[in-house]
């Protein structure tokens, strides 16, 4: 079997239920396991580097209100790798090549590969889409192992902070400038680890809100989970957070309770590595319950308009 990935925690599955080997191509964002890396990238950004987040969200918008393309796929490449299979998404533009995009290129491959579109929205549809790349690429029982081991690892956090009595506001924010709630599982990723977060959306996207909606709900902890940002780009975003007067008198900002994540490796990336974001948020939420996780790289807290110390 020839696989290609377009989608960075698709590429994680597929190394998860041991046909790492069978990946002929990937997408540009594909980084995860090193191994990829060798790989031939089948797709290209159309976003100009060096934009700060407020022209990236300008340029995102006005890209998807003209039906442009966020992504280039390199058809000829892919049309030559001839993968038997091309594992996509439908869940978000922002995220990947679109799949009507991906749809009308193939319609000139003298073979067509089978699609399979992966389109989590909660944690378990990310555990769901798990089981479903293993049926497709003919690993269900190794599919079915994956999620077993991934919801003991829930289940453990969750057995903790069922009956807790005392739960933080925490405000995650998927985007900084201007300022966007936490979207999809993120709701759920903040009760699991035992805080609570008013402002985000249970199994939808993440939308634009308001700094004074973020001043009214008064968090005691934010963390930045900006999409598709590493940790040191996340942490330049708190940057934003100094800037805003009406978020002097929050909680988390007085008592330097403001954290910046990779979350382009972990709470953007609906693969296997979401559970590792749980045991994050939870170490972050209650670190009397919680040690924080050996992953370098993957957080720090940030000490507003003054150098970050990592945590981890």
């Amino acid at each position: 079997m020839r696989i290609c990935s377009l989608l960075p925690s698709a590429t994680e599955v597929v190394f998860a239920v041991g046909l790492g080997d069978a990946l002929v191509a990937v997408s540009h964002e594909c980084d995860f396991p090193a191994a990829v890396q060798a790989l031939p990238k089948v797709t290209r950004s159309n976003i100009p580097k060096g934009l700060a987040s407020c022209e990236i969200d300008q340029f995102v918008t006005a890209a998807l209100a003209d039906s442009g393309s966020l992504y280039a796929l390199e058809v000829e490449l892919l049309d030559r790798l001839a993968p038997d299979v091309i594992i996509t998404q439908q869940l978000c533009d922002v995220c990947a090549v679109a799949t009507d995009h991906l749809q009308d290129a193939l319609t000139g491959f003298a073979r067509k590969p089978a699609v399979v579109s992966l389109n989590a929205q909660s944690l378990q549809g990310i555990l769901d889409d798990i089981q479903t790349a293993g049926v497709a690429l003919g690993r269900p029982e190794q599919g079915a192992q994956v999620v077993q081991r991934l919801r003991q690892r829930i289940e453990a956090v969750e057995a903790k902070t069922r009956n807790i009595a005392y739960r933080p506001r925490v405000c995650c924010l998927e985007w900084a400038d201007p300022p966007y709630c936490g979207g999809h599982w993120m709701s759920e990723l903040v009760r699991i680890a035992g805080g609570r977060d008013d402002l985000a959306v249970r199994h939808r996207p993440s939308h634009r809100i308001e700094w004074q909606a973020i001043a009214a709900f008064a968090p005691e902890i934010i963390v930045l989970t900006c999409c598709g940002y590493d940790l040191e780009r996340c942490t330049l975003e708190a940057r934003v957070l100094a800037r805003r007067e009406d978020l002097r008198d929050v909680p988390a900002l007085r008592t330097d309770a403001v954290f910046a994540t990779d979350s382009s490796s972990y709470f953007a990336r609906p693969g296997p590595r979401i559970v590792e974001s749980l045991e994050i948020l939870a170490s972050i939420v209650h670190p009397e319950l919680f040690p924080a996780p050996e992953l370098p790289n993957a957080f720090c807290r940030v000490v507003v308009g003054e150098r970050a110390t990592a945590l981890a």
